[in-house]
């Protein structure tokens, strides 16, 4: 069995839930997900199955987008409202100024990672150090903010204000973190009431099944994975080259190609080569898979 499932994962769920679930529905061992979801949020979760779990790096690399509540004027430790709260303050602020600094947000930016996290520091998990009180110094990480808007009006509620933004964000965003530097942003401190994943990559929530009611004709074969990846259909000498996963001269002028036979089974899939860009070489050799 080979291919994807697309979960709507709901709350309450660890990632490794779904994945458990998974491996119980499939009765296979060969499955891992794309992108941890943390128990407070719902929403994608993009679960691979069999040989697509070559392509688990690939998909975590997609850009992601959410929908998530925020709360300015309540800091806790978890940076949502799963934690203990750490400061509260009362929040008068306008529509215009808020809106101001969410489009400030926009580009790259160096984003400090959550401490209620899974990074790992010294080999050890950050969240490992949060439960223990010890003192640790947070890593820092480059990421990109594509879209930031509001979404909603402002609604106040005992001197604290709520409202739900969209974000189009790289690889490795905490949308926790975001919504700390928001709130420091506009001097003051808040934190993340609710957050749904809407999109990874080209997959959207409208594709997803929650996964109490996953069946396995929701398995997506690979062929959903590398759609929107060149392709190029191999004669008989190509496919052998192919098979036997031979570095090709890059004729196609593609970062990324896949390579299917006449019948269009996948080949393999084949990446730039980073010794010599003129060549490319196998990312994923699957040998002939729908």
């Amino acid at each position: 069995m080979n291919g994807l499932f697309i979960v709507d994962k709901e709350e309450g769920m660890t990632s490794r839930d779904v994945v458990d679930e998974i491996i119980r529905k499939t009765e296979t061992r060969k499955v891992g997900h794309t992108g941890t979801l943390d128990p407070i949020a719902t929403g994608v979760l993009l679960v691979c199955v069999g040989k697509a779990t070559k392509f688990v790096s690939y998909l975590t690399a997609k850009e992601k987008e959410y929908e998530a509540k925020v709360c300015l004027g309540v800091e806790t430790d978890t940076l949502d409202r799963t934690g203990t709260i750490m400061k509260e303050e009362k929040v008068s602020l306008t529509e215009a100024e808020i809106d101001a600094v969410l489009a400030s947000m926009i580009g790259k930016q160096e984003q400090e990672v959550p401490i209620y996290s899974a990074k790992r520091v010294n080999g050890k998990k950050l969240y490992e150090y949060a439960r223990e009180h010890q003192e640790v110094e947070l890593p820092k990480r480059e990421i990109e903010v594509f879209e930031l808007n509001r979404i909603s009006p402002i609604e106040e509620r005992e001197g604290h204000l709520f409202f739900t933004i969209r974000a189009k964000v790289s690889k490795g965003t905490y949308i926790r973190g975001l919504i700390r530097d928001i709130a420091n942003s506009l001097h003051t401190v808040g934190s993340m009431e609710e957050l749904r994943r809407t999109k990874q990559g080209s997959f959207s929530i409208e594709e997803a099944t929650p996964i109490s009611q996953l069946r396995l004709k929701d398995l997506y074969p690979i062929s959903k994975i590398v759609e929107k990846i060149p392709s190029v259909v191999c004669d008989e000498r190509l496919k052998k080259e192919i098979l036997n996963g031979k570095i090709l001269k890059n004729i196609y002028h593609q970062e990324m190609i896949v390579f299917k036979d006449e019948d269009g089974l996948l080949l393999a899939v084949y990446q730039i080569y980073e010794k010599d860009n003129d060549y490319i070489k196998p990312y994923v050799m699957l040998g002939g898979v729908e």
